[in-house]
């Protein structure tokens, strides 16, 4: 048996040793997932650079270490969450903290916020909205090569579940806080359900951190229904310390008439993997799909996006920026598909990549698989390093070499934060884009962690 079927064999011997207690605190629905997606896992394993989509990224390293594993939450998960308290003061929104993937209190009932909507535990959402949970719950989350998926099906018991009934417009978003904090190595998975109504308005954003400085894994899934002519955004920004390990999964299912946005914002990371899938499920819907990296030291960001063109009369826009300093790593692998049925297609993808120094390295693959006739299609990709004639420029106009390389670099960078239609959180994250490229410590809430 080699290295890695040995990892694969270490979590399914994890399964076997607590699916007793995972189901005893789950509904029977979600339980009913479990069998089949620990028999897909242990046919996937745990992915390798073998498999194509994870060809950049090297998960070993995180997988093969020994965590505690936290399936139900202790009441000191529960203070932590009611302490923390996030830094953008002037962010108005709903706010819930997640500590280790857990809702704040198992006893809690579901919060109907004004406008409508209703956001708490998954497992609350399977007793009082029971037919929805029935209808969308592991509908969207499918892989035939990734079994990180379907170690998450398999083993996953709680996380957040948000209703946005028909023609609701929420006053305000929603934040989720995910925490991460432990006085041992942890690996935690939590599963997340969106459901968004006909012709309702909803704005989730989900911010990752750690507080303790300890070795954590986690390996997160949310699954999004957007309903016909409804428009959703999704504005993830992640801000953990080196040896955090964070792998998302989020999938977007989109109906006739919607429009979906999603961005994901990383600041810092130890090894980051977003994985962001896009189902154009109905004529004329429209999605975006952004994301920003920053790295340095030697961390590693991979961003993979898969846009399904099923229906015809769609439009999606890919924009992936990173900029790469010391010996980071990177990768970006993008894949566009159009159906035959998909006609009157415009799809869009761009990746840009700026590396500061000599060592850092990105790997960038593009990809468009088109069945259809009638379609307008693009994609590009550039690595390079920041423009001379643009810096000269500014040298000549009197301001110094570093100056004007923190004006190039956040110039880059704003295309994509531009795109937050949260206009708080999109000034913060440009004072914390432009600490982070001064190389200052760029937190987003007060933290013991040194990112060293």
């Amino acid at each position: 048996m080699n290295a890695r079927s040995e990892i694969t064999e270490k979590y399914l011997q994890l399964y076997q040793a607590n699916i007793g207690r995972i189901e005893k605190s789950s509904p029977a629905f979600i339980n009913s997932f479990r069998s089949e997606a620990i028999q897909k896992f242990e046919q996937l394993g745990i992915p390798t650079r073998k498999n194509e989509a994870y060809r950049y990224t090297d998960l070993e390293i995180f997988f093969k270490h020994e965590f505690k594993n936290i399936f139900v939450p202790g009441k000191s998960d529960y203070l932590k969450a009611e302490r923390f308290r996030c830094d953008i003061t002037d962010l108005d929104a709903h706010g819930v903290v997640l500590v280790n993937g857990f809702y704040p209190s198992i006893t809690e009932k579901m919060r109907q916020l004004p406008g409508g909507a209703w956001i708490g535990s998954l497992k609350e959402a399977f007793v009082r909205f029971k037919d929805i949970v029935e209808n969308h719950y592991g509908k969207y989350a499918k892989s035939e090569s990734d079994g990180l998926i379907h170690l998450n099906t398999a083993m996953a018991s709680d996380g957040v579940f948000v209703y946005v009934p028909e023609g609701s417009n929420l006053d305000k978003p929603v934040q989720v806080v995910n925490i991460v904090d432990s006085e041992d190595d942890i690996f935690n998975q939590h599963r997340n359900l969106i459901v968004i109504g006909e012709n309702a308005v909803f704005t989730v954003i989900i911010c990752d951190h750690t507080l303790s400085p300890n070795k954590f894994l986690t390996n997160a899934v949310t699954e999004i229904y957007v309903g016909p002519h409804a428009r959703f955004n999704i504005i993830r920004v992640q801000n953990e310390h080196n040896n955090a390990c964070k792998i998302t999964h989020t999938f977007i299912h989109q109906e006739k008439g919607s429009y979906a946005s999603s961005n994901n914002i990383t600041l810092h990371g130890g090894l980051v993997r977003n994985s962001t899938y896009h189902f154009l499920g109905g004529r004329g819907a429209e999605t975006k799909s952004l994301g920003l990296f920053l790295t340095d030291k030697w961390q590693h960001i991979d961003n993979f996006v898969n846009v399904d063109h099923a229906s015809p009369d769609c439009t999606s826009n890919q924009l992936f920026k990173g900029v790469l300093d010391d010996m980071a790593t990177g990768a970006f692998n993008g894949r566009i598909y159009v159906a035959p049925d998909a006609q009157n297609t415009n799809a869009y993808q761009r990746n840009n990549n700026i590396l500061l120094t000599e060592d850092a390295k990105m790997d960038t693959k593009p990809q468009l698989e088109i069945y259809a006739d009638n379609v307008k299609c693009s994609h590009g990709a550039t690595v390079g390093q920041l423009d001379e004639d643009a810096l000269f420029y500014l040298q000549s106009r009197g301001i110094d070499q570093r100056e004007a390389k923190l004006m190039l670099m956040f110039g880059f960078a704003h295309e994509v934060i531009q795109n937050i239609e949260v206009e708080p959180l999109r000034e913060r994250i440009d004072s914390l884009v432009m600490q982070r490229l001064r190389g200052e410590l760029s937190r987003c809430a007060s933290c013991m962690v040194k990112c060293g």
